[in-house]
């Protein structure tokens, strides 16, 4: 089988690239034949005599929003050129505007557009340049990716909660198919770690937090806040720093003796080998990469129903808020993971048993299924 995958990028260290690059890489090791349109792949996929890489360059633009631009007509005119050359021809979202057999969807815009913690809902952000910018990203991917659903034969949502958003608007049932993303089952596994050596507290009760802590939408605020109701209980939050409001709102709570912000760090896998458990109550996530890898590391959960990816969480492994801005819930929920080792210890065994079913191979062989169900026809 020939497959055409239509990205930006097949690269380990991108969470949408991350994904391509495990179903390429699966491709290749079953003998199939890869055409790659991207900007930028893994050197070894560029060095694969069974890939063809087609080169978008875009990287001289100037904004997200051109880039995106250049890169769906660039790739749009190829594929209209070298149809003929694959079998099946798998995309992203509205990555290029063209028929495709499968559309991977890991973020809807037309539901952020709409979702009440997106931030250019608030009057204070209406009349920033910034926000006028990322408003006008969002309305127009909103617009375009509706097109691009309609030319797609099947829909791949990454999470329950992308199902969902599908279906809201418009798309039929019979055209969508949930993969979730997968994880690094021997890169994210419970283990023994130094917590001096990675800069954490050695003997303290650590709860972990990584994402964007530039952002409002990953709740790192209302964490902060329950942190000042769970005494003893110190915070390691893993994020770039620069233009973050948080370390400040943790001196405003008088809690920085008990918040420790890392800031970037790619040893990620170690430090949840260190940590008690993993507290993420993201206010929208359209699918996690993180969640699967902290209950990959044994970790166990405390996320929000508004976290794509939470369905994974069940009672025996996490707790899942209904409302990711309950202080009073979240502070409960850090208590009784804090206070008690044996429950987390118990929770951290089923975390990992769940994530046991959900590597990388497992999602890429259900794409190539895919695939090759359409291959056949």
């Amino acid at each position: 089988m020939k497959i055409c995958i239509v990205t930006h990028k097949l690269v380990k260290g991108d969470g949408q690239g991350r994904v391509n690059y495990e179903i390429a890489c699966e491709a290749l090791a079953q003998g199939h034949e890869l055409i790659l349109i991207a900007s930028d792949i893994a050197d070894h996929l560029s060095q694969n005599p069974q890939v063809i890489w087609v080169r978008i360059s875009v990287g001289s633009w100037p904004s997200a929003l051109l880039k995106n631009l250049v890169f769906s007509y660039q790739s749009s005119r190829w594929l209209q050129r070298h149809c003929q050359k694959f079998d099946v021809l798998k995309i992203n979202g509205n990555i290029t505007d063209v028929r495709s057999t499968i559309n991977a969807v890991h973020f809807v815009h037309s539901a952020w557009l709409k979702n009440t913690y997106n931030p250019t809902h608030q009057r204070r952000y209406w009349f920033s340049p910034k926000n006028a910018y990322q408003r006008l990203y969002t309305t127009l991917n909103a617009h375009w990716e509706k097109k691009a659903f309609q030319k797609s034969a099947t829909l791949v949502a990454v999470s329950r909660q992308v199902e969902q958003e599908l279906l809201e608007i418009g798309v039929e049932q019979n055209q969508v198919k949930t993969i979730i993303n997968g994880v690094d089952l021997n890169e994210f596994c419970p283990g023994p770690a130094d917590r001096r050596q990675l800069g954490l507290p050695p003997q303290q009760v650590l709860a972990l937090f990584v994402g964007d802590i530039k952002s409002p939408r990953k709740n790192l605020d209302t964490v902060l806040q329950a942190l000042t109701q769970v005494q003893n209980l110190h915070l390691i939050v893993v994020g770039s720093t620069e233009k973050s409001p948080y370390p400040q709102l943790a001196k405003t709570l008088n809690i920085t003796d008990r918040v420790h912000f890392l800031g970037f760090r790619r040893d990620v896998a170690q430090i949840m080998k260190a940590v008690d458990f993993f507290v993420f109550p993201s206010r929208y996530e359209a699918c996690s990469l993180v969640l699967l890898e902290a209950m990959a590391s044994g970790l166990p959960i405390i996320t929000a129903q508004s976290a794509g990816g939470s369905e994974l969480v069940d009672h025996r492994c996490g707790i899942v808020l209904e409302n990711p801005d309950n202080v009073a819930q979240l502070a409960e929920a850090m208590e009784k993971l804090a206070y008690d080792a044996s429950v987390c210890h118990t929770m951290g065994q089923s975390a990992r048993i769940i994530a046991e079913d959900h590597s990388w191979t497992t999602m890429a062989q259900q794409y190539l299924d895919l695939a090759l169900s359409y291959s056949k026809l």
